[in-house]
């Protein structure tokens, strides 16, 4: 699936992978901190708030972003395969 460009500018800005960073783990741009993490936290009852508690190297902003990211992702996905 391709995302138009500027979808692909915001996971840019937004996420990191590199093999001398958490051996090539998505992360959040200039920190340490997995992708994974945040979506692990909210699927497990945790908040946004205890998130950023948790890993005070992201900022709100960049969580927000993640998610609406995510979002735009999954529902272009889904409107790409039932068309």
């Amino acid at each position: 699936m391709e995302f138009d460009e500027k979808t692909t500018q915001a996971v840019e800005g937004l996420i990191t992978c590199n093999n001398e960073v958490m051996s090539g783990t998505p992360v959040f741009k200039n920190t340490r901190v997995p992708i994974k993490n945040l979506i692990d936290y909210l699927e497990g009852g945790e908040t946004l708030d205890e998130f950023l508690e948790d890993f005070p190297s992201v900022s709100r902003d960049q969580a927000v972003k993640a998610l609406e990211l995510a979002k735009e992702m999954l529902l272009t996905h889904v409107h790409a395969n039932t068309h």
